[in-house]
């Protein structure tokens, strides 16, 4: 299986990065023939979409090639940073300038959801919009992990998530997407 995990953030020290590289040695054991990619936004930072600027210089390539590197995955797991109870503005941009290649940006990939967040609710809105709107763009929602309050949960110098009900669920997360290829 191959798997592309996505940042969706471009904060560089982001707790949604760290639970997202968390979850990849979790993918890592328990699929260990697995090839796992990771995407960091800062490297697809791109001009504001605009329509006036698609029909003057095209679609962007880090747009084409989010998209591809979507299309060579098998599965993705979205890590998403909430701004203001959704998407950040990096991810946004990066979403509406693919969207322009394809519609269905996800590929009808499955998917799995993830956000972090300080505080208690661990990015409900962020996963609402997402949840709602990602069948719509080809996502196929296999599972979804929120971590509120981050610190209480994740140990900075082990770099590790110490809450056991959060590692399980995202250790059952990943075992109910092995399955569905194993079933396939």
């Amino acid at each position: 299986m191959k798997f592309l995990l996505i940042a969706a953030t471009n904060h560089k020290n982001s707790i949604n990065k760290k639970l997202l590289y968390f979850t990849k040695g979790i993918v890592s054991e328990l699929i260990p023939n697995s090839e796992v990619n990771t995407i960091d936004l800062v490297d697809y930072e791109l001009p504001l979409y605009r329509q006036d600027r698609e029909q003057e210089n095209g679609i962007p390539e880090k747009a084409k090639r989010f998209y591809q590197m979507i299309g060579e995955a098998d599965a993705v797991v979205i890590a998403f940073a909430e701004h203001n109870g959704s998407y950040t503005a990096v991810y946004k941009n990066l979403f509406d300038w693919t969207s322009r290649l394809n519609q269905k940006v996800y590929q009808d990939k499955p998917t799995i959801l993830m956000a972090a967040t300080p505080g208690p609710r661990g990015g409900a809105g962020v996963l609402g919009a997402a949840e709602m709107a990602g069948p719509f763009f080809g996502m196929d929602i296999k599972g979804k992990v929120s971590v509120g309050k981050f610190k209480d949960n994740y140990d900075l110098v082990t770099n590790e998530i110490i809450n056991r009900e959060i590692v399980d669920q995202i250790r059952s997360t990943v075992v109910a997407l092995k399955k569905e290829f194993e079933n396939d």
